[in-house]
């Protein structure tokens, strides 16, 4: 889960930020928030979709602002839900991330795709090096 460098953006700040935001920092979720609680959620494809109902114009030189194309609805997690669970609901609803919240709503994190991915990885490079530990004890 992404704590400590969580970007996010507020409802009242305009589609270039939020596209400025999302290219910057190379990601493709962004929190909306409002007084650190969670509001919404603008995605990369979010912006493609404005992008097209603007006729194919850039939707970050249009009036649009992140509360005019944030989901609204957006399935969220608590801290201490495990990693199997959370897993299992971004691949059972093909979520991109999973925002991170308490129980007032307050926003401490983003658990996405690249996450799980990292883990992954982590978990497989431990798996290697058992398997080569005991080859070596053999």
């Amino acid at each position: 889960m992404t704590r400590s460098s969580l970007v996010t953006i507020t409802e009242t700040q305009n589609l270039s930020k939020a596209e400025e935001l999302l290219r910057l920092h190379r990601i493709r979720h962004l929190p909306v928030v409002r007084g650190g609680k969670l509001v919404g959620l603008v995605t990369h494809r979010d912006l493609l979709q404005a992008a097209a109902k603007c006729g194919g114009a850039d939707p970050a030189q249009q009036p649009l602002w992140a509360s005019d194309v944030m989901v609204r609805d957006v399935k969220t997690v608590s801290p201490n839900k495990s990693s199997r669970e959370a897993l299992k609901m971004i691949l059972d609803n093909k979520f991109g991330c999973l925002p991170v919240v308490l129980e007032d709503g307050t926003l401490v994190g983003i658990l996405t795709e690249a996450d799980m991915v990292r883990y992954a990885q982590h978990l497989i490079e431990d798996i290697d090096r058992r398997s080569l530990a005991a080859e070596y004890e053999a």
